[in-house]
């Protein structure tokens, strides 16, 4: 708890470690943003097969992919990517956007994602101010970066993060990390059950399913996270912008009507704004209340 102490009382040392730590992080994002939802569709597809009684020598021959194999390479050659040319943004300068081996162009994508992950983290540590509970609060900032990109490519928002990120905020709470663990208890409840009901009205009246089942969990996680007073607030922020972003889509690029918008990444940063300004962002809503 001394090394902590000093360590967190040391600005310049505290930030530093953040940045390279959060650049390792944000490359770490990247393969989980491309692997994850692979993995999901593949251990899919292996239920469907067992519970169909597909013998093995008729099921589809697919090469297991996990967060750690196959090692990672070009799409376009094959070339196996080296420990210098995986250096967060670094290589990607250094190698001008290029591959290493056949030049095809890498998308900018990746040192976005580890820049990003890396400015989120610095923000969360200068705004919380330094402390234990900032340094936790990194996990959940990683955490949505990744769902936010996931739910964007694929709409999907994987178990294996919500849940563990819901989990692991009512811990943290229940051991006086993060604040109340009533407040942490009802915000998963409230959170969850909030979401879900409108899922169940939205498709009674319309026999259509209106949002994933992804959302109810990751809404839970931010209310356990963040504590059930901020809830309004973040499905406020969140249905707001998904309302503007939605209607733009609509308006300038001929995005149908039926085509389904993620409602994720919205969440995320409603949830990602209330981590760093929840104290201004409750005091204006009871403001609103008149409480």
């Amino acid at each position: 708890m001394a090394t902590l102490d000093i360590f967190l009382s040391t600005p310049w040392l505290l930030y530093l470690a953040v940045i390279f730590v959060s650049l390792c992080i944000g490359s770490f994002l990247n393969v989980v943003i491309l692997r994850l939802p692979k993995m999901m569709h593949q251990d899919w597809r292996c239920q469907c097969e067992a519970f169909l009684e597909v013998a093995e020598d008729q099921r589809k021959p697919e090469e297991v992919v996990t967060l750690s194999s196959p090692a990672s390479t070009c799409p376009s050659c094959g070339h196996k990517i080296r420990a210098w040319e995986n250096i967060p943004v670094i290589s990607y300068l250094f190698l001008r956007g290029k591959c290493g081996g056949c030049n095809a162009h890498i998308s900018i994508r990746y040192p976005l994602v580890e820049a990003v992950t890396a400015l989120f983290s610095v923000m969360t540590v200068v705004i919380i101010g330094p402390s234990e509970t900032a340094l936790w609060s990194l996990l959940l900032v990683w955490a949505l970066v990744a769902l936010t990109v996931i739910d964007f490519d694929t709409q999907l928002l994987p178990d294996s993060i919500t849940l563990p990120l819901m989990w692991l905020g009512l811990m943290l709470s229940y051991f006086g990390v993060l604040g109340d663990f009533n407040g942490a208890f009802w915000g998963a409840v409230v959170g969850y059950l909030s979401l879900w009901s409108v899922y169940w009205l939205f498709k009674l009246a319309t026999g259509k399913e209106g949002m994933g089942h992804g959302d109810f969990k990751l809404l839970a996680a931010l209310g356990a996270w963040l504590g059930w007073e901020l809830l309004p607030a973040v499905i406020l922020l969140s249905s707001l912008v998904g309302a503007v972003v939605g209607i733009s889509l609509m308006v300038f690029k001929q995005h149908g009507r039926e085509v389904p918008i993620p409602f994720g990444p919205y969440l995320a940063a409603a949830g990602l704004l209330c981590l760093w300004f929840g104290v201004e962002i409750q005091a204006f809503w009871y403001g609103l209340l008149g409480v």
